[in-house]
């Protein structure tokens, strides 16, 4: 059949990128390469891979299971022509990393800009996306994620801080005039600033002590996009609109400044830490190895 492999991978690319010259900036590759790539592929197998608009480019359902195919089949040939980069001084190439926003905020500002510094010839992609995802579907190297049930061939390892907490927080002047909580029922009758999924489902506040769980679903006056408007329910309470529930490294500098009092901070409960996550193939990548590698050699991280 005689079709090229660089055709596949601009395919490849291109689908998932969702137009050519999205494909063409994050690969840094030429617009017009990559749509003559598509076109000649489709001409070699004589059947129409991609629906064009002037808008976007999704696959027909002919390019929808090639794409189920083609994406850890390419994978595998990366990861085998990687093996080449053991035998370099230093490991070259990209690493694509899919995580949640508050790994983005919270995990990966200690750990990217010494890894950076330290392997100069890795490219780091960070795709930041809250839903838990197929990785190499993705057309990303590895994942950060918290606490979820990961398939078989997936090697999960900690990273960032080992046990964290959500922090019930509002600033003086609301406390004030409100009064403060001491008990998480009491919330019902605050201004909650509440999160939604981006599945759409609210997530619940949950407190615990001394054996005791609370959950509530309040009410309030915002409701904001977990970890992309973030930033907004705690401007808000920073305010006085309100009670915001957020991770405490989040608040911490808020805490420390004094601008935002912590409420409920004994019931405030404790999880596990995130984990890294990659398949469990063979041969990694050389830039995934160095920042596993980095990662650990940072050792545990304090709650």
């Amino acid at each position: 059949m005689g079709v090229e492999l660089g055709d596949l991978a601009a395919f490849v690319a291109v689908a998932r990128a969702g137009g050519v010259r999205e494909a063409a900036r994050a690969g840094g590759n030429g617009a017009s390469s990559l749509s003559e790539a598509v076109r000649r592929l489709e001409a070699r197998l004589g059947v129409r891979l991609l629906h064009r608009t002037t808008r976007s480019v999704a696959p027909t359902e002919a390019g929808a299971r090639l794409l189920d195919r083609l994406g850890p089949a390419l994978g595998e040939v990366e990861a085998a022509l990687d093996v080449v980069n053991g035998f370099r001084d230093r490991p070259a190439g990209t690493l694509r990393l899919n995580v949640p926003g508050v790994a983005a905020r919270l995990v990966l500002p200690r750990i990217v800009p010494p890894f950076l510094a330290a392997y100069p010839d890795i490219r780091l992609e960070v795709v930041v996306e809250d839903s838990f995802v197929d990785v190499l579907a993705a057309g990303c190297d590895a994942g950060i994620r918290y606490g979820e049930r990961l398939e078989q061939d997936m090697i999960a390892t900690p990273i960032g801080p080992r046990s964290q907490r959500f922090a019930t927080a509002a600033s003086p002047a609301y406390l004030d005039k409100r009064g403060r909580p001491e008990h998480p029922r009491d919330l019902l009758g605050h201004a909650c600033l509440r999160g939604r999924f981006s599945s759409g489902a609210m997530y619940e506040w949950e407190f615990e002590r001394d054996g005791e769980i609370v959950k509530l679903d309040p009410s309030g006056p915002l409701i904001v996009r977990v970890s992309g408007a973030a930033d907004l329910a705690v401007d808000v309470a920073l305010a006085g609109g309100g009670v915001a529930y957020l991770f405490e490294d989040w608040l911490r500098p808020h805490f420390d400044s004094g601008a935002l009092e912590p409420v409920l901070k004994p019931w405030w409960q404790s999880f596990p830490g995130p984990f890294l996550y990659y398949p469990g193939r063979r041969y990694l990548p050389a830039p995934l190895r160095a920042f596993i590698d980095f990662a650990a050699s940072m050792g545990p991280w304090k709650p």
